[in-house]
């Protein structure tokens, strides 16, 4: 690897990889925002849509959720095999864009046709843009898990933008138009990527057409390779559990606050969708201090590793569930049969938290503990286990529909709670499986490295 050029004591790279990502998420965000919204808007009226029931618009939700992660696993194996992890995040984000201006044409044809590009574009671009960011740090170096975390800040900037500008333009004036606008978006990501790829010399080419690493690719896994890919399947199902809970912010959560939550704070109603933006916003806003947190409790002695950390998450995503909870509760007391705003307000916060724990610690984890030869594949193993925990929350979202939103909290709330309880149990078990892959120089242990 050359020596590269840093700003803020991170490679140059990094900030290349984060614009692009972060203008991938506008898009993703932008669907998520108005997608259910737009399946079960009426047929008639200023801005009409398709007029599904909220249980077949959540079907199909949890069908896009689950494909759009799914298919990175495919886009790891192309990437590890055939084109390389810069080439495929190219491809992965034309189809993107072809995909987000498929979709806003008023035909079902084009519709689905767009949602399939959609779902090969983010297969493609996002666990292969993820492995590059990985492959800009050498091994060992401690500012790996701090550059994850400002990839994972930046990229979270679209996911803000994209319901206040998508979300409104969508819903209050044509979802067309807001499906397009997303489209734009990309647009502005794949200019920045390729004008940007200068800093991104020797990263993301394919491993097999380079003589140095050619040893490695038939080569059979070690023990120490096999037990660290088993501690990441553990780590696969926290995950798989999390953004089962997590995404009922796109289907369920998008319809109750729609539905059930009283919208008006100060004589305004806020707009649906603009909720969708909470989650990124805390990201944005929390990032640093839960980076920063995380460095010193290590300094401190205490127990660190990305598995602790997901097990901490894991029940801080259990206390976010019990406040929703009291939202269903107020719901239930209610002459309206409407809870204040405030709940979501506080369970956002908290999935937040959750996310900071698990979600940018799980990319860096796996970045650290994959072999070399299956980096993307993993990578997309685990953008495919996320996939199934979309689908999950599908239809745990059509489960609600008869079984009732407090059932289906209480439910994410003790599954959330015990599973991080039995992951925090068995911590130093799952730790020993790594062999070390987390260990790191303690003198450079800082959020932003010093050049």
């Amino acid at each position: 690897m050359q020596q590269q050029d840093t700003i803020f004591g991170h490679p140059k790279g990094l900030f290349v990889l984060f614009f692009t990502e972060m203008w991938e998420r506008f898009s993703f965000y932008g669907m998520r925002a108005i997608l259910v919204l737009y399946l079960t808007a009426e047929t008639t009226g200023d801005n009409p849509g398709l007029g599904w029931t909220n249980k077949e618009a959540l079907i199909l939700y949890g069908w896009y959720g689950m494909l759009v992660y799914f298919m990175g696993i495919f886009g790891g194996a192309i990437a590890d095999k055939w084109l390389g992890q810069k080439k495929s995040v190219l491809i992965g984000g034309i189809f993107i864009i072809l995909g987000q201006f498929a979709i806003s044409t008023d035909n079902m044809m084009s519709f689905y046709t767009g949602l399939v590009l959609l779902v090969s574009g983010v297969g493609l671009l996002k666990p292969n843009i993820s492995t590059m960011v990985g492959s800009l740090y050498p091994k060992g170096d401690a500012r790996r898990d701090s550059g994850f975390t400002i990839f994972y800040i930046g990229i979270n900037i679209g996911a803000v933008l994209a319901p206040l500008i998508v979300g409104y333009f969508g819903e209050t004036v044509d979802w067309h138009l807001g499906f397009s606008l997303a489209g734009f978006g990309m647009i502005v990501g794949q200019i920045v990527y390729v004008f940007g790829r200068k800093q991104l010399l020797g990263i993301g080419d394919l491993l097999k057409h380079s003589k140095e690493h050619a040893h490695l690719v038939n080569q059979p896994l070690t023990k120490i390779e096999k037990d660290r890919v088993i501690v990441m399947l553990i780590s696969f199902l926290i995950v798989m559990v999390f953004w089962a809970a997590y995404e009922q912010a796109g289907g369920l959560m998008n319809l109750y606050a729609k539905e059930k939550i009283n919208r008006v704070v100060f004589g305004y109603e806020i707009p649906t969708s603009f909720f969708q933006s909470l989650h990124a916003m805390y990201v944005v806003i929390l990032g640093v201090p839960m980076a920063l947190f995380w460095v010193r409790w290590r300094k401190k002695g205490r127990e660190s590793s990305s598995i602790f950390k997901m097990g901490v998450g894991s029940i801080i995503m259990s206390i976010g569930f019990v406040a929703l909870m009291g939202a269903a509760w107020d719901v239930s007391l209610s002459a309206l049969g409407k809870a204040p705003v405030y709940w979501l307000f506080l369970s956002y916060f908290l999935h937040v938290i959750a996310e900071l724990s698990i979600s940018p610690v799980a990319l860096s984890f796996i970045t650290k503990l994959a072999p070399a030869k299956y980096a993307s594949l993993m990578m997309g193993t685990y953008f495919a286990v996320t996939g199934l925990g979309n689908k999950l929350a599908g239809l745990l979202g059509e489960a609600a529909q008869d079984a009732g939103e407090m059932a289906i909290f209480a439910g994410i709330a003790v599954t959330c709670l015990l599973l991080g309880i039995l992951t925090l149990l068995f911590v130093n078990k799952l730790k020993a499986l790594a062999h070390g892959a987390e260990d790191v120089d303690e003198s450079k242990l800082t959020f932003v490295e010093p050049e």
